[in-house]
């Protein structure tokens, strides 16, 4: 697993021959490509991450975040991103899901527009889920995708497929499995190399792209880093340039402030950004961590018709329509119930709701994470959205200002909302060590950005000291490490996904909530404990 012209290392060679598939994405020509990727990328990459950590001491001392003036000119100016590709005209809907083999069939059969495959937070990064997934995504490109379930059952592609957009890691993840020149390569660009390296050509040739979801961007140059790794990209495989397209998931605080610089950065590739509100509302209480007067209430509180959500969304609508983009909507986190008819009826009427408020909002698609939900999410968008789109909805009375998009939400934090957040955290976390991305917990799918609100507000809750349950009983440590131990117990002693490491994901809980400051991430320190 060395290619020495390179000076290219792989640290798990063992990996590599446990799966006879893992030799033909791990060729001696993908890894020297994956090199000079990571060879062009890394020093930026790292003074971007230095750049992050220097933003966010600015808003610890005090600071809150704003509309840039350097770029001033580009808000203002008038420009428009290129032509977007006939493929990706209708996204109406749009279902995401892990780069599992069944799941990937499934997706691609579901009905929907677009399947999202993927790499990042509905994955456990483990060696084994990335390269199978690599190896998933190649096959469905080359339509041989076949999966028999221990039933029997066979499972393949149709032949009216959904789009395929690959979303790799994000560029603060880590790779520990592959280093180049001694230095761990990024996450971001293993994924997105390897899938371009083996489908890209095959891809184009078909003007499908390769199309990608760009996640937890939180600048413009950032953005244009990505540009400048596609244009590598494209012309080291003999493309022609522009052909690889891009979504960014607007889910960071930081990046609503730059939503039209992040679209300019990228304008020869952007076809759209999406609303991912659930890393969102991370990405609020972390950058927010050192203001008190930001607290959030519990997270069923936290919907999108709150001030600061609504107004997050809204200027994303604004903000794509001026620029031709398209403004995605986002998830929501209901599945379907069975065995209980009423609370079936409930959450699909939640997400009726939510969908039918993204349409008359502007919003030219929408996210599901399960197929059973994508006829009840089409048919909100083919009734209030006879188009393929909706790019003639310019949302000129849009005025969301600084104070709009961070404006407070108020609300309260019971006993039971609490309690749920460390059942969340801890039954994620331990299903993800034990290599599961993508958790359904209470009939809600739980990926890494729940999660990560969960153990967010927990830390928030505790750390900014005097607040109180409903009934005035403190919310305090005392309180945190009683329902943690309690919930510990119950994982362990079930059948449920995580219940093998539920010990560790409770250590590792309890370390980030007692931390003195919020951690960036919890995927991080979890990485180091994946299998």
């Amino acid at each position: 697993m060395a290619v020495p012209s390179e000076k290219f290392v792989s640290q798990s060679a063992e990996i590599h021959t446990d799966h006879p598939g893992y030799a033909d994405i791990l060729t001696s020509e993908a890894l020297a490509f994956l090199a000079r990727l990571h060879r062009y990328a890394e020093p930026r990459r790292q003074s971007l991450l230095q750049a992050r950590r220097q933003r966010q001491a600015r808003y610890d001392a005090g600071c809150l975040p704003d509309f840039r003036v350097d770029t001033r000119a580009i808000r203002e100016s008038e420009w428009t991103v290129a032509p977007i590709p006939a493929a990706l005209q209708d996204r109406r809907v749009e279902i995401t899901g892990p780069v599992e083999r069944k799941m990937i069939i499934n997706a691609l059969n579901s009905g929907a527009k677009v399947f999202m495959a993927d790499f990042e937070d509905s994955s456990a990064p483990s060696f084994a889920n990335q390269l199978e997934g690599q190896i998933h995504l190649r096959d469905a490109v080359n339509g041989t995708l076949e999966y028999r379930s221990p039933e029997g059952k066979h499972y393949r592609v149709g032949s009216d497929p959904a789009v395929l957009v690959v979303r790799p890691r994000g560029w603060h993840l880590p790779e520990r499995h592959v280093s180049v020149d001694g230095e761990t390569m990024a996450g971001a660009l293993v994924d997105f190399g390897l899938f371009v390296f083996h489908n890209a050509r095959t891809l184009q040739a078909r003007d499908l792209g390769p199309y990608f979801y760009l996640p937890k961007l939180e600048a413009m140059e950032e953005a244009a880093l990505w540009d400048e790794v596609m244009a590598l990209a494209e012309d080291e495989l003999g493309l022609p340039c522009g052909s690889m397209k891009a979504t960014v998931l607007i889910e960071t605080l930081p990046a609503v402030f730059q939503m039209h610089e992040i679209l300019h950065a990228l304008r020869r590739r952007a076809v759209g950004l999406n609303c991912g509100r659930w890393d969102y509302i991370f990405s609020y209480l972390k950058t927010l961590r050192g203001h008190r007067d930001r607290l959030l209430p519990e997270r069923g509180q936290v919907v999108m018709t709150v001030p600061f959500l609504k107004a997050y969304s809204e200027l994303l609508i604004q903000t794509c329509h001026r620029r031709g983009a398209f403004a995605m909507g986002g998830m929501a986190a209901q599945i379907p119930i069975k065995g209980d008819d009423e609370a079936n009826d409930n959450a699909m009427a939640k997400v009726r709701a939510d969908k039918l408020r993204e349409v008359q909002a502007g919003h030219d698609g929408t996210w599901v994470a399960h197929p059973a939900l994508v006829p009840v999410a089409k048919e909100i968008f083919d009734r209030h959205m006879p188009s393929p789109n909706q790019l003639h909805v310019r949302r000129e009375d849009v005025e969301a200002n600084r104070d709009a998009l961070i404006a407070p939400c108020g609300g309260t934090i019971s006993r039971a909302g609490f309690d749920n957040n460390v059942e969340v955290a801890l039954r994620y976390t331990a299903a993800w060590l034990e290599g599961l991305g993508c958790v359904p917990i209470h009939h809600l799918m739980e990926d890494a950005a729940t999660a990560e609100i969960a153990r967010a507000q927990l830390w928030q809750w505790l750390h900014h000291g005097s607040l109180e349950f409903p009934d005035h009983a403190p919310i305090d440590f005392a309180w945190f490490d009683h329902a943690l131990a309690a919930h510990t117990h119950r994982l362990r002693e079930s059948s449920l996904p995580g219940a093998r490491r539920a010990d560790d994901a409770a250590q590792l809980l309890a370390t980030l909530t007692h931390a003195d400051q919020l951690g960036d991430f919890l995927t991080l320190p979890a990485y180091a404990q994946l299998a």
